[in-house]
């Protein structure tokens, strides 16, 4: 895992390339289970 940091409120969770999660596209933080259930699948 590595910590990319950005700016404009930026918070996306990518695993070899995929995104995963962006809050850019939902405009909410994710709970910690639904990162990590996408991280499973």
């Amino acid at each position: 895992m590595k910590l990319v940091p950005a700016a404009g409120g930026a918070f996306e969770v990518t695993v070899d390339g995929k995104k995963l999660y962006s809050k850019l596209d939902t405009g909410v933080f994710p709970e910690a289970e639904e990162v990590i259930k996408e991280m499973k699948s």
